[in-house]
């Protein structure tokens, strides 16, 4: 099973919601954690895992070889990125801009454009205490967060119960983040900007059919829109996380809420049992001697 842990805006709690929730399941099911959120990667804070394989993610970009160009455009014309231009006697190629899509080098009639790989992110996986983990990490001024994404979902392990923390909003790398999930919980805030975003949020999992619940977490500031909006569009709400300075004391020093408050375990239990239900998946237990 595939389950998306994600959010219209930032702050939410996503992360608290994810990581809570695979370890509470690691007893009882293989469990992977899988960060995308690989602008601002921050899992691994609160389960410290022993990372024990690295790789590099790169994009191929184009390499002109101008002996052989005759500068006919063809190259940036059919580049939606406006990552090459053709000047009167020179091509000048902007790495930053361009998506590795090929298409430059593909239809280049002189084939004067070869393709080297541009590093822009790495992928680290290891282990915590019985949940796999994976994240992706960007590099500082790469804008390109859909390739790194791609790489760390290659890693997802069809036996486990893969639990993806996603990035904030509703752009692109959430839905590469989401793109393949089997239950997407949507977290958010009882607040006016925490509706407006889960509105957004909400448009995306439906335009991807991928079937919905929430966590409402903070509750006991704002106001009962939230709830109201869920209940009018048969939304669940599947767990509510109070406004506690005893769980935000846990959280700043980086401590899961399952440890510091174990009566937590049981409900994010029963929360993945209603997932299950609304779901259809049908997961596995795991053996003493199949744990992850």
């Amino acid at each position: 099973m595939v389950l998306s842990v994600a959010s219209g805006k930032g702050g939410t709690g996503k992360t608290l919601v994810a990581t809570n929730l695979a370890l509470s399941l690691k007893d009882r099911f293989r469990v992977q954690l899988l960060d995308c959120d690989v602008e601002e990667p921050n899992a691994h804070i609160f389960l410290k895992p022993e990372v024990t394989g690295r790789a590099a993610v790169c994009i191929p970009v184009p390499v002109v070889d101008e002996e052989k160009c005759t500068h006919c455009r063809l190259c940036a014309e059919v580049c939606a990125y406006r990552a090459i231009a053709v000047l009167t006697n020179r091509v000048l190629v902007f790495p930053q801009l361009c998506h590795g899509c090929g298409a430059c080098a593909y239809l280049c009639p002189e084939h004067a454009i070869a393709e080297q790989g541009k590093e822009i992110g790495v992928v680290e996986w290891g282990h915590s205490d019985g949940v796999d983990f994976v994240h992706g990490r960007l590099s500082v001024g790469e804008a390109m967060a859909p390739p790194v994404i791609r790489m760390v979902k290659q890693r997802i392990d069809p036996d486990k119960v893969a639990i993806i923390d996603v990035s904030p909003g509703t752009s692109c790398p959430v839905v590469e983040s989401l793109r393949g999930s089997d239950f997407c919980l949507l977290v958010t805030e009882p607040t006016p900007f925490g509706l407006n975003d889960l509105v957004l949020a909400v448009e995306v999992a439906r335009k991807l059919s991928i079937p919905c619940g929430v966590v409402v977490n903070r509750a006991g500031v704002g106001d009962g829109k939230v709830e109201e909006y869920c209940a009018r569009e048969s939304i669940p709400i599947l767990l509510t996380i109070p406004l506690d300075t005893r769980i935000a004391g846990l959280y700043s020093r980086g401590q899961p809420l399952v440890e510091g408050m174990p009566e937590w375990r049981p409900r994010f239990l029963d929360m993945f049992d209603a997932i299950l239900d609304r779901s259809g998946v049908r997961v596995k237990p795991a053996t003493r001697s199949g744990q992850a």
